[in-house]
């Protein structure tokens, strides 16, 4: 089974294209997890309707918390699966109707090897530009640091975790912040597992104005501890040297918006790029 889980907050309005994605789907054996963030909309009216028009298709699971933001919506999504790959649809976005297939497919040919911490495959616009670039490879065994780094792929991916995984290495729940670069939950996963990545197109999205994209550098500002962690542990990977410089000027870009007491460190010899941060942190204030 594959939990398709979707956190959301004061989306209801379209969660319906969501499901009607999900109706379609080629692949029966899954499950959908709702995770409700806190929602003041008709969201929970909706997913009641859901839940009564659909017990002949696939279990449908909703549970509600305290906003909190999505890592913890994952956390509490990853807790409550029954699946055994977990795969995060946003609220907005939709799957083609042949994707939980093809994921299934490529799963299969690694499921019994433990080395693999999931499968991986292609996002587009709904037009049908496809948002991966850098790479035509059709299968490649990777982790998802080397992806980017090594294969020069750029853009957002569908990372299908082994939930299993994704309890094993959780987003970090930090005091007072609603945010966590799933970055930094994937580079830690990237340590230790590698992925099965195929070129095909699995899942369908768009930037909404005003969405989580839209509003990334502010959202990062009013969660600096996650966002220097991320850095911080960036600049230890092996990357290349110019990767590691700009982690390490984000770091410090953040790094100014924190007045806590104990903040993730970065190593000394990076305390040169501080100017450069400060900079920036000015610019976006």
């Amino acid at each position: 089974m594959v939990t398709v889980f979707t956190p959301t907050y004061n989306r209801a309005a379209y969660l319906l294209k969501v499901f009607e994605s999900l109706l379609q789907q080629t692949f029966k054996d899954f499950e959908w997890v709702i995770v409700d963030d806190g929602s003041i909309d008709d969201t929970s009216v909706i997913i009641d309707n859901l839940q009564l028009t659909n017990d002949k298709f696939f279990p449908i699971r909703y549970f509600y918390q305290k906003n909190g933001g999505k890592h913890r919506a994952i956390n509490r999504g990853v807790k409550e699966a029954k699946g055994e790959l977990f795969l995060i649809l946003d609220s907005d976005d939709m799957l083609p109707p042949n994707s939980l297939e093809r994921i299934d497919f490529y799963y299969q040919q690694i499921k019994d090897d433990n080395s693999f911490g999931g499968v991986c495959g292609y996002m587009a616009h709904y037009d049908g530009t496809v948002i991966g670039k850098g790479c035509d490879i059709d299968v490649l065994d990777t982790n998802s640091i080397d992806l980017r780094y090594k294969y020069h792929v750029e853009g957002d991916m569908l990372e299908v975790f082994r939930t299993s995984v994704l309890k094993e290495i959780p987003f970090p729940e930090i005091s007072n912040e609603k945010f966590v670069p799933e970055a930094l939950v994937w580079n830690r996963i990237a340590r230790k597992y590698k992925l099965r990545v195929f070129h095909e197109v699995v899942y369908f999205r768009d930037y909404l104005e005003g969405g989580l994209t839209d509003r990334i550098v502010k959202i990062r500002m009013n969660s600096p501890i996650a966002s220097m962690m991320t850095y911080a542990e960036m600049t230890e990977f092996n990357i290349p040297f110019f990767a590691k410089l700009k982690a390490a000027i984000n770091y410090w870009r953040f790094r100014f918006c924190s007045d806590a007491k104990e903040k993730p460190q970065i190593e000394w010899w990076w305390f040169w790029t501080a100017p450069l941060g400060w900079m920036m942190h000015l610019r976006d204030k």
